[in-house]
């Protein structure tokens, strides 16, 4: 694994060895990058970002490469956090990053006030369609609290699981497959059109 772009690139991240956790590959991560940067605006430079399931933080790091303003990792195992720690030590990241060790269903239910983010990545565990739910509700039905008014959340997960379309005030407007793994992506439907740019887009001109 590896930075992909920005002020870090092709500096190596740490990963664990064996199945139990599943980063987000180097072309995955490159994928979402350009949906983010490439479309009606730069939604990376700057931005506020909340890293759910965060593992070893590869997504958030990749932000932060590339000129995120902040990120905040959200992360339950002992392990991952370990490794996330050292992956932020070896880019040199320090503030900019907020590590949190919880589970994220009870961290969301008590981060209703103070900071606000531009956007959300989350991946649990693929099989977790528990996680998936709770998560994606609380984030829709606290989306005035969490969330930027133009904010988007987006969802790694199986290819084959299908996500609803709506979750409270999120709703699902792009899906990008990849190989067995795909990323929905949400906004809240507050006022919100979605652009011709963001929404004809397709995977091949990402690359």
């Amino acid at each position: 694994m590896r930075v992909i772009g920005g002020q870090f690139r092709s500096r190596p991240l740490l990963a664990p060895s064996g199945q139990a956790t599943r980063p987000t590959s180097d072309r995955l991560r490159e994928t979402l990058m350009n949906v983010l940067q490439n479309g009606a605006r730069n939604r990376v430079v700057g931005a506020r970002v909340l890293d759910l399931y965060a593992g070893t933080g590869a997504v958030g790091v990749e932000a932060l490469s590339r000129g995120a303003a902040s990120v905040t990792f959200v992360e339950q195992s002992t392990q991952s956090m370990a490794i996330l720690e050292s992956n932020c030590r070896n880019m040199g990241i320090g503030r900019q990053a907020q590590r949190v060790r919880a589970k994220v269903a009870q961290w969301l239910q008590r981060a209703t006030s103070g900071q606000q983010y531009d956007w959300v990545f989350l991946d649990p565990p693929w099989d977790d369609a528990e996680a998936y739910t709770l998560t994606l509700e609380s984030l829709g039905s606290t989306a005035s609290s969490l969330l930027q008014n133009d904010a988007w959340v987006i969802a790694e997960h199986r290819r084959k699981s299908a996500l609803k379309d709506s979750y409270g005030c999120l709703k699902r407007w792009r899906i990008l497959e990849q190989g067995d793994a795909a990323l929905s992506f949400y906004r809240c439907v507050h006022d919100y059109a979605v652009s011709n740019d963001e929404r004809c887009a397709t995977e091949d001109d990402l690359h």
